[in-house]
């Protein structure tokens, strides 16, 4: 069997995770990417004029995320707003179906366990919607967390998400952008010898690793940027290519191109550039489109 060789950078759908501290503009942040609909499970967005699904459980989140995948429709991006409280709905539902009174119930870690399997399979759901042409992004709290790394004497403070040590690293290793956002303070020595923080105002988006931080991009970004979209404006920018899966299936005319894409899908799946799950995703939205044309057609 010939080698499938690719050569050159290749334009996909962002992943991305934006957490910091509160107040600062997290929501208002990931509401500029492109045609999003936000999945809010805090009801944290009624300031905001976006479409919003209200969440209210695990399964209602899982659902509505692949009901979103399987059919075409006017979005572009899918923001899960927070990710802590998504965790708060998994451990919920974790609970829930083991009867256990806490997450700890079951003992040495198999409540954890449990936990980290089942956000790793919502991640490989989000993997998903990747596939079919949406971005995806993660709003997410921060948290002050003691580090004592093994080659140093004494620990130091840090910012890291808000949530369990063994879903945090999941969703850090999952996404492209992992965006730390905070405030511009620069701490000066006064008139009295005291040190002391002026600043406060400047709002900054941190995107590689630091002491103090988890950043990271995968674009070539800047390490410091204003917080404000037009910073990542790169990262959206398509160039002039063929269409994705999703804009081909959805700008389908005749029920005779919609099988020519079914037959490309087929062959994609062969040669291992798409999963079985997005195979399935893409077959929906075509099925769906098949149906939109033939109303149109006997209307």
């Amino acid at each position: 069997m010939a080698l499938d060789i690719q050569r050159g950078k290749r334009h996909t759908p962002v992943r991305a995770v934006i957490y910091g501290t509160e107040g600062i503009g997290k929501s208002t942040l990931a509401a500029a990417f492109p045609s999003p609909v936000i999945l809010d499970t805090e009801e944290g967005t009624h300031h905001l004029d976006i479409a919003r699904i209200s969440i209210k459980s695990w399964e209602q989140l899982r659902s509505d995320v692949a009901e979103i995948g399987s059919k075409p429709s006017e979005f572009r991006t899918v923001v899960i707003d927070t990710a802590d409280w998504a965790e708060r709905l998994l451990i919920e539902h974790v609970l829930k179906e083991n009867k256990w009174a806490s997450i700890e119930s079951a003992g040495y870690g198999k409540g954890f366990t449990m936990l980290a399997e089942a956000f790793g399979r919502f991640l490989t759901q989000c993997d998903a919607l990747i596939g079919v042409g949406l971005n995806v992004a993660f709003v997410a709290h921060s948290k002050v967390q003691r580090t004592s790394p093994p080659d140093m004497a004494d620990g130091f403070d840090r910012y890291e998400l808000k949530l369990t040590k063994q879903t945090a690293p999941l969703l850090k290793e999952w996404c492209d952008l992992l965006c730390f956002c905070n405030y511009k303070t620069t701490v000066v020595e006064g008139s009295d010898g005291r040190k002391k923080a002026t600043g406060g105002k400047r709002r900054l988006m941190h995107l590689e690793r630091a002491a103090a931080w988890d950043a990271k991009n995968r674009y070539g970004l800047d390490a410091e940027l204003p917080m404000t979209i037009e910073s990542l404006a790169p990262i959206f920018a398509e160039p002039a290519k063929r269409l994705g899966w999703r804009d081909r299936v959805a700008q389908a005319v005749t029920v005779e191109e919609l099988g020519r894409i079914g037959l490309d899908v087929l062959a994609a799946v062969g040669d291992g550039k798409l999963s079985a799950e997005q195979r399935d995703l893409l077959v929906e939205m075509i099925e769906a489109r098949q149906a939109e044309i033939k109303s149109e057609v006997t209307a």
